[in-house]
């Protein structure tokens, strides 16, 4: 059986953190992901996805994502119902992260270089930092690329064509 979810999309609000009686910080937020437009469709249909992160990466979010902020996240669909005040049973359909990325973006500015940053500028390149959830729990939130240009974390990656074997 595959219960897998990988989407992108933007924080509809300011995710809330919470702790449970044992200590362990859980994260709810909403992305909002819109739909490919269909032929003749003037306006991208919008889809309002719960999520919910735990650990270090519910602080994570929680300290450096606010309204606005590209998110992406590779986790599971949970689904679970209570019953509201009225009375009334409430399904719930929300994605539990595994994995989440708070998508970057750097502008570039006068110096050629880009400027790392919330930006709204039209010029932007996006950089991202991974919390992966594993058997030993969370990665180090500073990844490092190793492919990466000399604008980002890791080395520079300098090919020739004399270096290449074809």
């Amino acid at each position: 059986m595959i219960n897998r979810v990988v989407i992108t999309g933007r924080l509809s609000r300011d995710p809330e953190l919470r702790k449970t009686q044992s200590g362990l910080s859980v994260c709810s937020f909403q992305l909002a992901v819109d739909r490919p437009k269909l032929k003749g469709q003037d306006e991208a249909v919008t889809d309002w996805i719960s999520c919910q992160a735990w650990r270090q990466a519910a602080d994570y979010i929680c300290n450096y994502a606010k309204k606005g902020a590209l998110l992406a996240v590779d986790g599971r669909l949970q689904t679970h119902s209570y019953d509201n005040a009225s009375g009334q049973k409430v399904h719930v359909t929300e994605v539990v992260c595994e994995r989440v990325e708070i998508q970057r973006q750097a502008s570039m500015h006068g110096s050629g270089k880009p400027q790392y940053g919330s930006t709204t500028s039209a010029n932007t390149a996006s950089r991202s930092t991974t919390y992966a959830y594993g058997s030993s729990g969370f990665a180090n939130p500073e990844y490092q690329d190793p492919f990466a240009d000399d604008y980002g974390p890791g080395p520079a990656l300098n090919i020739s064509s004399d270096d290449l074997p074809f």
